[in-house]
């Protein structure tokens, strides 16, 4: 005796219309300011390291715009940054960018 599953009939085929799908479960709308908040050891070249790598994702990146906020201990740096997101995957990819440098314990 074998159980199955049924079929939802507003499932959908799987490859029919992903970008529309995608869009719908997407929270933000694209183009958008999107803040990303880096927890790193606090080191000389941090800053500049999160900055390099967000205009590699946004050229028109404003470092200015970057807030800082030293831990109690003095050892870590929460850095903010905002981007303006174009898409699900230039986020991940700056994510992935973010979390590979040495310094950087934590991305949110």
């Amino acid at each position: 005796m074998s159980s199955s599953t049924p079929i939802s009939p507003s499932a959908s085929v799987i490859g029919a219309d992903d970008d529309a799908t995608a869009r719908k479960d997407s929270l933000i709308e694209y183009p958008s300011l999107f803040p990303i908040k880096v927890m790193g050891l606090q080191h000389e070249h941090l800053v500049s390291s999160i900055t390099t790598i967000a205009r590699q994702f946004d050229p028109a990146f404003d470092a200015s715009t970057v807030e800082l906020r030293p831990s109690s201990t003095g050892k870590y740096l929460g850095v903010t940054i905002t981007v303006t997101a174009t898409s699900r995957e230039q986020l991940d990819s700056l994510y992935m960018a973010l979390t590979s440098d040495p310094h950087v314990k934590v991305v949110l």
